[in-house]
């Protein structure tokens, strides 16, 4: 399990690194709205507003298709190039786009059944359910929340955000159970006993869990 949950740890290092070398979802800045005005000037239905939301990457999308490029929605090198014209520039991200897409989605849960093991609108457990909704939010972590504890960068409860992963140890030592901050003190969580609900990271119960936060985005 150990030498499983490392691999996992691996595997999403190195998609960190290849995100960092592609414009994608999320991303903010003059260089964005520059790449949807070319979109737009070939006719594809963005606007150039500098935020690289879904109907950037669609349209990113059909333009790697339709030069026979891989329709993955980022905007790499190869990508930029038949874009632009030119070589890609370092790339400036921001994943504020990405933190509110993750919040909105989690919600869209409250009230699904816990299932130990469970990994789908059907039912989930902990980790099971901040998996799925970063999942669809094109973030990729471990299954497990110990594996999810090593992924990401050690935040300070004075310092959470939302979006950011907040642990507890509750039926066994360590990090044991998981859910997704979202401000102001309130964190959601597929919890054995209600299901995925919004609880208070201050409350009796988990607040005496609470073991750390890690910021993933």
């Amino acid at each position: 399990m150990r030498i499983f949950a490392l691999s996992m740890v691996m595997m999403c290092w190195f998609s960190a690194v290849a995100f960092a070398s592609a414009f994608r979802m999320g991303d903010q800045g003059s260089e964005v709205a520059e790449i949807q005005g070319q979109l737009a000037s070939l006719g594809y239905d963005v606007a150039a507003d500098g935020d690289f939301g879904p109907a950037t990457a669609e349209a990113i999308k059909s333009f790697q298709s339709a030069r026979g490029l891989e329709p993955d929605g980022l905007v790499g090198p190869s990508t930029y190039s038949a874009l632009m014209g030119r070589s890609m520039p370092q790339v400036s991200r921001s994943s504020n786009y990405i933190s509110r897409r993750i919040v909105a989605n989690s919600m869209n849960y409250i009230g699904v059944p816990y299932v130990f093991g469970g990994t789908s609108p059907s039912g989930f457990d902990c980790s099971g359910y901040v998996r799925y909704v970063f999942a669809n939010a094109g973030i990729y972590l471990p299954r497990t929340a110990d594996a999810q504890y090593e992924v990401g960068t050690p935040v300070s409860r004075s310092e959470l955000v939302p979006g950011d992963l907040v642990f507890f140890s509750t039926y066994e030592y360590g990090p044991s159970h998981v859910g997704i901050y979202l401000g102001d003190g309130s964190f959601i969580n597929a919890s054995s006993s209600r299901g995925v609900a919004i609880d208070s990271l201050y409350s009796g119960y988990w607040g005496s869990c609470y073991i750390g936060a890690r910021r993933v985005l």
